[in-house]
């Protein structure tokens, strides 16, 4: 067998183990080995071969003759449906407080050392700060890193190590000069950056926690310095964080011991 057919063999498998799985539905949501084979069109020893695997890997379940999809694909489905619910029950909050303030808001997520924009409700206005969902931002500079980093120390101290590249005059490259800023965000709840990331831009973040009271992301109001100086983002903390405790909430989360319960 070539290379070429050697990489292409997984691939040859992974289709036919989609297509078994897309046999079923909510109307026949069990199914025999010769039910499957008809959907499929495989070939006997193959969709016998097959559903014995999948059966053992927990990702089909066998009652009698019949087969069904199993609770471990249940399980694998669940974190993505649920993040998917999540960006949905949140999407009005950040809407809400974007037309009470007037400024975007977004809320950001850790991936992979980075932070992301994973939710948007841009600004009405003309000045404003380009930010796309699934644009991809260090987590040192801005408030929303600030965030990220306060109720993950492990991925801080990652972060602190990993060589903290200057992007603007005011960002924070000293790694023990970050660590207070994070742990001040820690201790106060909330961040306020300006011009760490965007020169003339500012940012006041607060924390969203999920069911397990973990950090499910920053919830940051964005814009241009001239609109958010930081007397203007300091009064705005009582409805951000009011707009945090409500998405904690919709998406059934819980605060961490340390958080004093607010509104």
């Amino acid at each position: 067998m070539s290379a070429t057919e050697n990489a292409a063999a997984p691939l040859l498998v992974l289709k036919k183990i989609t297509a078994i799985l897309d046999a079923f539905s909510l109307v026949r949501p069990e199914l025999s080995l010769a039910d499957i084979r008809a959907e499929t069109g495989l070939p006997h020893s193959t969709v016998q071969r097959l559903v014995a695997n999948m059966v053992h890997e927990g990702m089909l379940d066998r009652r009698g003759d019949q087969f069904r999809v199993g609770l471990r694909m249940t399980h694998w489905a669940a974190p993505a449906r649920q993040g998917l619910d999540f960006l949905e029950l949140l999407t009005p909050v950040i809407r809400r407080l974007r037309d009470e303030l007037g400024e975007t808001v977004c809320i950001f997520r850790e991936s992979q050392g980075s932070r992301v924009c994973v939710a948007l409700a841009e600004t009405r206005r003309v000045l404003r700060r380009a930010v796309d969902v699934g644009d991809i931002m260090p987590l040192h500079a801005g408030s929303a890193g600030r965030v990220l980093l306060a109720w993950n120390p492990d991925l801080a101290e990652r972060v602190y190590g990993s060589g903290l590249r200057s992007i603007t005059d005011q960002t924070i490259t000293d790694a023990a000069s970050l660590d207070a800023a994070v742990a001040k965000t820690r201790a106060d709840g909330f961040a306020i950056t300006t011009g760490e990331r965007v020169s003339g831009a500012s940012g006041l973040s607060v924390p969203i926690f999920g069911p397990q009271a973990e950090l499910y992301g920053a919830l940051t109001v964005m814009g241009p310095t001239m609109r958010m100086p930081y007397d203007v983002c300091a009064s705005w903390i009582e409805p951000v964080i009011a707009a945090a405790a409500e998405g904690t909430r919709l998406i059934g989360g819980s605060l961490p011991s340390e958080v004093e319960p607010i509104l």
